[in-house]
């Protein structure tokens, strides 16, 4: 992506050929420049130019301490903007400038190392990399120093294969996921539902883990929006935005303008607060004493990138934001509900619905139909209903374990089929592998009926970003929990 940008260290070993580090110079940032990612390297010194302060060096790479510092200091320069390092190696490189390099920059981001494949045909000297065996004692030093890393699928690979653009597609994702989680604020509105023991959650680990939460009062939503005219700009805005994502045939004007006033005073909210997602009280405060459900405002959330979770549910959308993150695209949060037919490895998710419009076959606003039997249909407006769109998902939920003080969650892949249960709200029949064993994990470990899902492929960064370099206890699809 073009707001992706890796500082990129070209390793060099000085009895290796020096065409070999200046050509995969070339190559490599050809390569991450195919793909739309910025990179900022070393530039290559004039030859017989002596270094001084010039962030250059022989090829433009790393072979000695003092190319190390220079490194180091490139990448300090740049600390605002660096998402990831890649350590690419032409040849065998030194692995305790690389290393060395890192320890100085002292980024605390993520680092992809790839070796350069020799040729059979070129295994002399004049043209042997030794790239293959240079990339494990990079490895060994990193993991010395105490820097993790992540490794391309195979342990040699060119720039311009196929396989090295998924393998930095992936770490992207590893790297907009630890971005994206760092100093994050996640804002809550009001309690939990006293019949919700099941979203509790501890402020304590996640504040720990760099996450805040912002917590705000029903009583003072209502109250600002109380304060708020009819005509005020920010109500008309808020109005013409929601008539123009869903057709609202049949929802009465008072409901749509409550869920506008709603709307502005939750954005402004949120834009004051630096909140990047959010959840939201219903059941069945918000029916009874306002009159509308939020699941118009909350899709509306989390279709614009900004993840909103009902129940006050903050770990999903903590779980939401994580996959919103990996994909660039928006998460939803469904209950695992219901089993489909006779088939083990599918089931139903649903939910009311506040699911973003993306991931609709078709959808409309409607009234919230389980909670209407006790508030009345009048006061349940707002809800975004409608079959979901077949294809790819990944799905992930992260919890905090108060018992072993640690955050841990499960991610995996399966897609939303074809079948079209009759229901009500926003549901789909999802197809996963290994189910069975995933249900029992999720009961046996005591997880949440929530789940986030997105309409992607991103299991494997996410299942790195967060167990691997978070050092979070995350159970991969259809294994057993790692740390």
């Amino acid at each position: 992506m073009a707001n992706t940008t890796f500082g990129v260290l070209i390793g060099n070993r000085g009895f290796f050929p020096g065409e070999l580090a200046r050509e995969g110079r070339r190559r490599i940032l050809e390569a991450l420049a195919k793909a739309g990612y910025g990179a900022v390297c070393l530039d290559e010194a004039p030859e017989g130019a002596a270094a001084g302060e010039l962030l250059a060096t022989r090829y433009g790479a790393v072979e000695t301490h003092a190319d190390a510092r220079r490194c180091a200091d490139l990448f300090r320069r740049h600390r605002e903007t660096l998402d990831g390092i890649v350590i690419a190696l032409p040849n065998f490189g030194d692995e305790r400038a690389a290393a060395d390099a890192l320890r100085l920059a002292g980024l605390d981001v993520p680092v992809l190392v790839q070796a350069f494949p020799d040729q059979p045909e070129k295994m002399l000297m004049g043209h042997r990399r030794d790239s293959f065996c240079g990339k494990i004692s990079v490895c060994n030093n990193l993991w010395q120093y105490g820097i993790r890393f992540s490794l391309t699928t195979d342990h040699t690979v060119a720039p311009e294969d196929a396989a090295f653009a998924a393998d930095l597609a992936r770490f992207a994702a590893v790297c907009r996921v630890l971005k994206g989680l760092k100093q994050l604020r996640i804002g809550v509105i009001g309690a939990r539902p006293a019949a919700f023991n099941t979203v509790r959650f501890s402020e304590k680990l996640l504040e720990r883990e760099g996450i805040s939460v912002e917590p705000l009062d029903l009583s003072e939503v209502f109250g600002r929006v109380g304060r708020l005219a009819d005509s005020a700009p920010a109500v008309k805005a808020k109005l013409d935005q929601i008539r123009g994502y869903v057709p609202t045939t049949g929802v009465p004007e008072e409901a749509l303008l409550k869920m506008a006033k709603l709307g502005a005073v939750v954005g402004d909210w949120i834009a004051d607060n630096g909140l990047a997602a959010s959840s939201i009280q219903c059941w069945t405060a918000m029916e009874e004493y306002f009159g509308v459900v939020p699941c118009t405002l909350m899709s509306l959330m989390s279709e614009g990138l900004m993840s909103s979770a009902c129940e006050a549910d903050v770990a999903g959308a903590l779980s939401m934001h994580a996959l919103q993150l990996a994909a660039g695209t928006p998460s939803a949060l469904v209950d695992w509900n219901n089993n489909y037919g006779g088939d083990a490895e599918k089931a139903v998710i649903f939910h009311c619905s506040n699911l973003p419009k993306h991931f609709f076959a078709e959808a409309k606003m409607d009234f919230q139909e389980i909670i209407a039997g006790s508030v009345g249909k009048a006061n349940t407006f707002g809800t975004i209903v409608g079959p979901l769109k077949a294809g790819p998902i990944t799905y992930c939920r992260l919890s905090t374990d108060e018992y072993a003080g640690r955050m841990r969650g499960y991610v995996g892949e399966g897609e939303i089929t074809a079948d079209r249960p009759r229901s009500f709200g926003g549901y789909g029949v999802v197809r996963i592998p290994g189910l069975p064993a995933l249900l029992q994990y999720i009961c046996q470990n005591g997880f949440e009926h929530h789940v986030a899902v997105n309409a992607s492929r991103h299991a494997a960064a996410l299942q790195e970003a967060l167990g691997h370099y978070r050092g979070w206890a995350m159970r991969p699809a259809g294994g057993p929990s790692s740390h």
